[in-house]
């Protein structure tokens, strides 16, 4: 072989691995992200795990908002973004109460992308750095 078909070759490769990774990652298009709901329930599961941390979440038939009765899978940012955040893998356990304001999914199923929570003590824990002006 030629050097010129061994780099030709190789330069294909590389090019074929670095288009095909931006498409590996989903995007967050299935969110509504121009809408956020509040949802009031329990942990079921948290799982604290890559590529996104998740929060599986009961919200009881007598919620405030009954189009956020059912069970939930909350979807957040990867361990590294969450820790950032102040999360870590003890933050929710089954059971515990909690507070979620999220984006719901374009197509009515029962899937949130995490905006953030609310802590019994009023404050927040976001998924990203991305916050309404003013708050930190």
């Amino acid at each position: 072989m030629t050097q010129r078909a061994i780099f030709g070759g190789a330069f294909a490769l590389v090019m074929m691995a670095l288009v095909a990774s931006p498409r590996a990652h989903h995007s967050f298009a299935m969110f509504d992200m121009n809408k956020s709901v509040t949802y009031e329930g329990r942990v079921v599961e948290y799982r604290w795990t890559n590529p996104h941390t998740h929060i599986i979440l009961q919200v009881p038939s007598s919620a405030k908002d009954t189009t956020t009765v059912g069970t939930w899978d909350v979807e957040g940012g990867s361990t590294n973004i969450m820790t950032r955040q102040g999360w870590n893998r003890a933050t929710y356990k089954p059971d515990d109460p909690i507070t979620v304001v999220g984006h719901p999914m374009r197509d009515g199923s029962k899937g949130i992308s995490l905006f953030y929570v609310v802590r019994p003590d009023g404050t927040r824990l976001y998924h990203d750095i991305a916050r309404p002006k003013g708050e930190e």
